[in-house]
């Protein structure tokens, strides 16, 4: 047995990785602020991974093998509206990265994100490829993946970045600052229209939670991984309309998608390569789009809560 710790353990993917680890037998803490996510898991403990006085006792006090760092501001609305709060989130990654190598060296292991990529110059983006980071979230992510390199090139501290793309499922948030899957899900379910932007013709690569955790699992493992930088996708984009209507599908419900104006700073495509997750993780999604979507509608059917 070996024990872990995951920051941001209470959000979306983080609570996921959380219960991964603790089915394979894996001690696990939780470490969270509860400013977004509410999962709360066994072990847990509320602090602010920018806060160094909030992490360092959990470092002192426990002998972790491994590190997931998924404590960050998400959601492109409250982002936006929050860019300072989101700039705080260096902080984090340092003091992540500080106790990490005087406390045991655990491997860390980085949730970034496909927002680096910023509008893209080539498709499929490829991690050595060109990046344009536009929001202050894809600019604290790229600094991040930077200060892994740094650490695991001078300190020798075992670091990976994950850039992932659209993942969606269970828990996720769906309300004002949610994400598109979750709140046309809940709107459709609802008996209301799917909100689309523009024409609906932006395209997304959408990762359902459980091929997200079992590639971020592996890069914990992998060796090969160590000092990387690796695209967690899927390779198939889809548009948001077309996403839209396959939601309306599943569901049996009679209703449209409704457009409206788009002011917002969408990027209009994503689509990663994934030669690299495939190569250093020996991993390829499992789960269809269309098999994903429809586990995540019956979940939010069945209970009549939110995802």
């Amino acid at each position: 047995m070996s024990k872990y710790l995951v920051t941001g353990g209470a959000g979306f993917i983080g609570s996921h990785m959380c219960d991964k680890l603790t089915s394979l037998g894996h001690e696990v803490v939780c470490f969270d602020n509860l400013s977004t996510g509410k999962n709360i898991r066994e072990k847990f403990i509320k602090g602010d991974v920018n806060n160094i006085n909030d992490l360092r006792p959990v470092f002192e006090q426990n002998n972790f093998d491994g590190v997931f760092h998924y404590a960050a501001t998400v959601g492109v609305k409250r982002t936006i509206e929050n860019p300072l709060m989101v700039l705080e989130d260096v902080k984090g990654i340092m003091n992540i990265l500080e106790l990490s190598l005087k406390h045991g060296k655990p491997k860390v292991v980085f949730a970034s994100s496909s927002e680096i990529y910023g509008e893209p110059k080539e498709i499929p983006e490829r991690e050595d490829g060109e990046i344009d980071p536009k929001m202050p979230y894809s600019v604290v992510k790229l600094i991040g993946e930077k200060f892994l390199e740094a650490y695991y090139k001078e300190h020798g501290l075992k670091t990976c970045s994950l850039r992932f793309f659209n993942v969606y499922g269970s828990r996720q948030e769906n309300g004002g600052y949610g994400f598109v899957v979750g709140m046309f899900i809940k709107n459709v379910l609802n008996g209301l229209p799917p909100i689309v932007f523009g024409d609906g013709s932006q395209t997304r690569d959408f990762v359902y939670i459980d091929d997200n955790i079992e590639a971020t699992w592996l890069a914990m493992q992998s060796d090969k991984a160590n000092g990387e930088v690796i695209n967690i996708g899927v390779g198939q984009p889809i548009t948001i309309l077309e996403l839209a209507n396959k939601i309306i599908s599943l569901t049996g419900v009679d209703i449209r998608p409704e457009f409206k104006e788009n002011t917002r700073m969408d990027v209009i495509h994503r689509c990663p390569k994934v030669d690299k997750m495939i190569e250093l993780l020996n991993f390829k999604p499992k789960v269809s789009l269309e098999e994903g979507l429809k586990k995540t509608i019956d979940l939010q059917a069945s209970t009549n809560q939110d995802i």
